[in-house]
């Protein structure tokens, strides 16, 4: 066989992942577009105002929120992915140790610069909420 007639194997292999691809994106450029031609076109004060459950709004609905939260929300996100990688490693904990004494001393070092990292944002007043 050639390179050409190996290649041409190895693509036809990945055709229905591209004919997936493609169809996936030609429907939802078709239903944007149907959507777009088919809507009813009727402006009016009403349909364009603002409609916060029932009743006008009273102030704008934009209001800034401090960083704090943010920082907040972030620290939670990586404290529960650290602890995440905890369950994998207690599930083979038996495996690991029968092995060599290296996975446990490898968990106590991530567990170590995980304390670490709590004490810092701690410290720094990061988890607290005013």
């Amino acid at each position: 066989m050639s390179g050409f007639e190996l290649l041409l194997e190895y693509l036809t292999k990945y055709f229905p992942i591209l004919l997936f691809i493609f169809v996936a994106l030609a429907f939802g450029v078709v239903t944007l577009l149907l959507s777009y031609l088919v809507q009813p076109k009727y402006p009016e004060p009403e349909k364009l105002s603002a409609y916060e459950c029932g009743s006008e709004p009273f102030s704008d609905a934009r209001m800034p929120f401090p960083v704090r939260y943010y920082i907040f929300a972030m620290l939670f996100v990586i404290f529960d992915i650290e602890v995440i990688f905890l369950y994998p490693w207690a599930v083979v904990f038996n495996d690991i140790n029968k092995v060599s004494i290296i996975g446990l001393v490898e968990m106590m070092i991530f567990i170590a610069l995980f304390l670490v990292a709590y004490v810092y944002a701690w410290r720094k007043g990061a988890l607290e909420w005013d």
